[in-house]
């Protein structure tokens, strides 16, 4: 964070490449689908059109995201990125899951009949992966940037990220990537025992990962919009510069919360040196606000507020919350 990664440029054009890749591919799945009467090729068009509009709303959560604080909003509008990346995840779900499912159950249960056209199948999904790892290999390529940025392995970055939309193209193209593989297994097995009930079970594989997806996507989306705190490695370089200060004697607390990417709220509650007077503590206020936000440009808003010797109880409170007093976990 101290080396603020700019992801709104980088996060724009992987979602824009995800949504011509998803676009052009659901075209020509739906028309093999249609023409060859596969189950999973259609359920594989309902993915890339689940996908595509989950681009058209993550396009939105970064162009409403992006808004500055006003008076209705004072922190800003960075966690619009969350909701709208929340209401992608509940469109992967409806959209695709539900009717890949559908179509799934529809064709194992339903009449059982082979189709002479399945060959053409197989040049579609072949174009079809080829766009979805372009598209996967722009997502991972950030991924990989904000990861050597944020000192963290790509995994981490994945598993808990500050900007969703990234993780719903990397989610959404790896589910894709699967889905394709799936797909052509079930016109292959179809086309060689002549069942459909190959083509409705690849649908159910489609369906399922749909789900897994979404799922994700939604866990991730509901832990940034409750508020999580900064990185722990980011609150220990914060904790130890305000504690540099001649004015500070220690930091009792350091509450953060994530308002948007590469946003942070930051409440310093600190124990001052005695001997200071008023103009000196707020001359020294004023100077660390502008050391922190000049070392750690993510920071947004900051709070500093002393805390004396005696006031047991914010201590408590602390200990209560991270189960040790601050400097026992971060010192």
């Amino acid at each position: 964070m101290g080396d603020d990664f700019d992801t709104a440029g980088g996060s724009t054009r992987t979602v824009v490449l995800a949504l011509v890749a998803n676009t052009s591919v659901g075209l020509l799945k739906l028309a093999a689908g249609l023409v060859s009467g596969s189950s999973a090729l259609v359920s594989e068009a309902a993915h890339s059109a689940a996908d595509t509009s989950t681009e058209l709303l993550l396009l939105t959560a970064l162009r409403r995201s992006s808004r500055p604080a006003d008076a209705v909003h004072p922190f800003g509008y960075g966690k619009e990125r969350y909701f709208w990346s929340l209401l992608a995840a509940f469109g992967i779900f409806v959209s695709g899951a539900a009717f890949s499912v559908y179509e799934g159950l529809h064709t194992v249960l339903g009449k059982d009949e082979s189709s002479g056209r399945l060959w053409i199948n197989y040049p579609v999904l072949g174009l079809a992966f080829v766009l979805e790892a372009v598209s996967f290999r722009q997502a991972v390529r950030q991924t990989r940037g904000e990861a050597v940025q944020r000192r963290r392995s790509v995994q981490s970055v994945v598993r808990d990220p500050h900007d969703p939309t990234v993780r719903s193209v990397v989610l959404e193209d790896s589910a894709a990537l699967i889905g394709i593989v799936t797909a052509a297994a079930g016109v292959a097995l179809h086309q060689v025992t002549g069942s459909r009930m190959w083509d409705g079970a690849a649908s159910l594989v489609i369906g399922a990962l749909l789900v897994v997806a979404a799922v994700l996507l939604a866990r991730t989306c509901r832990g940034l919009l409750i508020g999580k705190q900064a990185e722990a490695h980011l609150m220990r370089r914060i904790e130890k510069r305000i504690e540099e200060q001649a004015e500070v004697d220690d930091v009792v607390d350091l509450l953060t919360m994530m308002t948007g990417v590469n946003r942070v709220l930051l409440c310093a509650r600190v124990d001052l040196v005695d001997g200071f007077s008023a103009s000196d503590i707020e001359r020294a206020f004023v100077r660390i606000d502008a050391l922190l936000h000049e070392e750690f440009p993510g920071l947004d808003e900051i709070f500093i507020q002393p805390v004396p010797k005696w006031d047991h109880r914010t201590r408590a409170r602390v200990r209560e919350r991270y189960g040790h007093e601050l400097a026992d976990g971060h010192g």
